[in-house]
């Protein structure tokens, strides 16, 4: 029988790992599809910050967050690599794909900024 210490503890872990999936899938929406139109991008963006509030200050999720902006950093240095590659047929597509990246990585990073913050000010 778990008691309800234990039962507390699984149902925030799970609540954790799925706060951590929906924004991981948030992220990967935002950076792949350069023809989302400003309504959705917009759903998405406030379905990502409600997301990244439920997690909870701790550096497990600061460690998350930190991963998430390096793999966005790497990301964006390679779609701008490629956009700069990019010939004229495809330069418009590759240009809105930086621009989607670039802003996605924002989002992450001011995450990351917030989450610092919180972590920083919370008693050990």
């Amino acid at each position: 029988m778990v008691g309800f210490g234990a039962k507390s503890l699984v149902v925030s872990a799970m609540h954790r790992f799925v706060a951590s999936a929906n924004i991981d899938k948030c992220i990967s929406l935002l950076n792949a599809d350069v023809l989302l139109s400003p309504e959705k991008r917009s759903s998405i963006i406030d379905l990502l910050i409600v997301e990244e509030d439920k997690l909870s200050h701790d550096m497990e999720q600061l460690e998350f967050a930190e991963t998430r902006a390096a793999e966005g950093r790497e990301r964006l240095r390679q779609v701008r690599h490629l956009r700069d590659g990019a010939g004229p047929a495809i330069r418009d597509s590759a240009e809105r794909l930086v621009a989607n990246v670039e802003a996605t990585q924002q989002l992450v990073e001011d995450f990351c900024r917030r989450l610092r913050a919180k972590v920083r000010s919370s008693p050990l």
